[in-house]
């Protein structure tokens, strides 16, 4: 976690600003599941915005400065993304 005691916290996550709450990225994968399952968004445009956000959390999850809690919960989320990735492509 960088100790800089100027840099800007997010109080809901615990997260400095660098880190975006895990939320964020579970509220997306659902949007992107729920909106595929009913038929509002093509398999293509939902690949594409998986490929994203699995490419994001993998970043995050091989960050050294990230915090252990958040590591989780990002490793979390990235093994949920590749799995609707692998649904969506069959």
């Amino acid at each position: 976690m960088n100790s800089d005691p100027n840099r800007p916290r997010d109080d809901a996550s615990g997260i400095d600003d660098a880190h975006p709450a895990v939320e964020h990225f579970d509220a997306a994968i659902t949007h992107v599941d729920e909106s595929y399952a009913t038929g509002k968004m093509a398999a293509g445009a939902a690949r594409g915005i998986l490929y994203s956000i699995i490419e994001t959390l993998g970043t995050l999850v091989g960050d050294p400065d990230l915090p252990a809690h958040a590591r989780s919960g990002y490793e979390g989320l990235l093994e949920t993304a590749r799995e609707l990735r692998a649904k969506i492509e069959h």
